[in-house]
């Protein structure tokens, strides 16, 4: 594989992590809700998620469950429950915005199992990357595999420092909200919002 592949592969991969999308919706709402690094740790957890959709389209599991509308199915409507499950706690949390990253309740290992859920759970991110990284494999390659892992890596690790900068972002504009008071309950009923909304389009 050459440099300019790597190279216009690392450019579509930035450029599709920065695209509103579901995952950047939540992870804007988490880092104005608990803080940067709250929001890190959310990062993490949907970046490491990459590693596992590549390894099943590296050993062909992808394709099986594309096969499958059973696998589908209960891949599509597992992680739908799921994020209602987790908007129906954030609809329930009436806590302040505070100061602190993360309060005894939600502790950061949770918050990036929270992550990794969330993209294993989802059955479109698994068929993007089935289809987006045999696009930048020389198709003589004879280690495909080896490639393929490359370009998941590289993938996972510049979607975690652009989550990661978002996230930074976002506790910037939270400092200037913790002066407002009832801000911390709005933003629990958005993140409640958006994951409905992830969940719908999970679904739909």
């Amino acid at each position: 594989m050459d440099i300019a592949t790597l190279s216009y592969f690392l450019l579509a991969s930035v450029l599709l992590t920065l695209a509103p999308g579901p995952d950047v919706m939540y992870l804007l709402a988490k880092s104005l809700a608990d803080g940067a690094r709250c929001g890190v740790a959310l990062a993490g957890g949907l970046a490491s998620g990459v590693v596992v959709h590549t390894t099943l389209v590296i050993l062909g599991v992808a394709a099986l469950i594309q096969s499958s509308p059973l696998a589908l199915s209960v891949l599509k409507y597992g992680g739908a429950l799921y994020l209602i499950y987790l908007a129906w706690g954030a609809f329930h949390d009436n806590s302040e915005l505070r100061l602190a990253s993360a309060g005894p309740s939600e502790r950061l290992p949770a918050l990036y199992r929270r992550g990794v859920l969330m993209n294993v759970l989802n059955p479109k991110v698994l068929l993007f990357f089935l289809t987006f990284l045999p696009q930048f494999v020389s198709a003589d390659a004879e280690n495909v595999g080896w490639q393929i892992a490359l370009l998941g890596f590289l993938f996972s690790a510049q979607a975690f420092l652009v989550f990661s900068f978002i996230a930074l972002c976002a506790d910037r504009l939270r400092r200037v909200l913790l002066r407002k008071k009832g801000v911390g309950r709005i933003l629990n009923i958005v993140q409640g919002v958006v994951l409905l909304l992830i969940a719908a389009l999970l679904l739909f």
